[in-house]
Formats: structure tokens, C-alpha cells, sequence
């Protein structure tokens, strides 16, 4: 499993809480992040949401918008970091594969990250099977999440 003690010790010492926000990892992320040293004292949860009924409904994102695009990964983190009220939150969406989906080749993924202050998002194009593909992904997204956390402090006790 994937060693997520640097982000674990930023959340810890920053104050910070974090939340993530999936539709590509299937809670695969949240349970990376969740495994975390002390994780009930600094991550306030994710969530999964699949259809673009829900990414709608809970996290903003218009039901008829591109759900594989940077404008996508950029609402969900913004939407689980309202409903989370964290301080930082990352999100996944794209094709795992092992087919291309709407015009986008497997592989092609965003991350979509959001602070109190900024929103940004990153793009991937990974190689390989759809299971590769998956764990590549929660892997640049927990970089991202550590990257942040050393950068964004908390709001405090809420």
C-alpha cells in the first residue's frame, strides 16, 4: 500500500483537514488517504459519485458538462470541499479503461485540487491496464494532496 505517512504528518502538524472527491478511483483514493496515521483527526471524508446525476445533485458539476475534463475535476473538489468544510480536497475523474469513453483515449485522466483560496487541476495521459491505470492515479493524486498540504494551513477548530 502506498505510504501516505508525509501527507499524514502535514494534515497533523498544519492542522489541516482534507477531503477527496472520486469518480475515476471508486474510493480507491479515500481509502489510501484514509489509512493514514491518525486519519480520523484530519480527514473529513470522500466521496464517490459516478453518475453525472450525482456529481450534479451533491458536488455542482452540470449533468451535461464533460465529465472527463479539467473543468470537472475542478468542481468536484471544490463542491467536496464545501460539503466536507476542509480545508483541502483532491479529485479524480477520467478513463481507466481498457476502451476509449467520449472521445478521450484510456489513460486520460485529471486530477482537480481546491483550497479556501485556489482551484487548479492537473491532466495525465497513463499507459497500461485498466488496474495500472487506477493506481497510477492514486498516486499522483495523494502527491498532489501532500504537495498542497504543505502549502495551505487549517481553518482551526470548527
Amino acid at each position: 500500500m502506498l505510504d501516505v505517512t508525509p501527507l499524514a504528518d502535514l494534515a497533523r502538524s498544519r492542522n489541516l483537514r482534507v477531503a477527496v472527491a472520486e469518480s475515476l478511483t471508486s474510493g480507491g483514493l479515500a481509502s489510501t488517504v484514509g489509512a493514514g496515521a491518525e486519519a480520523s483527526t484530519w480527514f473529513g471524508g470522500g466521496i464517490v459519485a459516478y453518475l453525472s446525476e450525482v456529481k450534479e445533485a451533491v458536488l455542482g458539476f452540470p449533468a451535461d458538462q464533460d465529465p472527463t475534463s479539467a473543468e470537472c475535476a475542478e468542481q468536484l473538489a471544490r463542491g467536496a470541499l464545501e460539503l466536507f468544510d476542509a480545508d483541502l480536497c483532491v479529485s479524480t475523474t477520467g478513463v481507466g479503461g481498457p476502451d476509449a469513453e467520449d472521445g478521450h483515449p484510456a489513460g486520460t485522466v485529471f486530477l482537480g485540487w481546491a483550497t479556501r483560496d485556489e482551484v487548479g487541476h492537473r491532466e495525465l495521459t497513463l499507459d497500461g491496464e485498466p488496474e495500472d491505470v487506477l493506481s497510477s492515479t492514486i498516486e499522483a493524486a495523494v502527491e498532489l494532496l501532500t504537495l498542497h498540504a504543505g502549502r495551505v494551513e487549517g481553518a482551526g477548530s470548527r
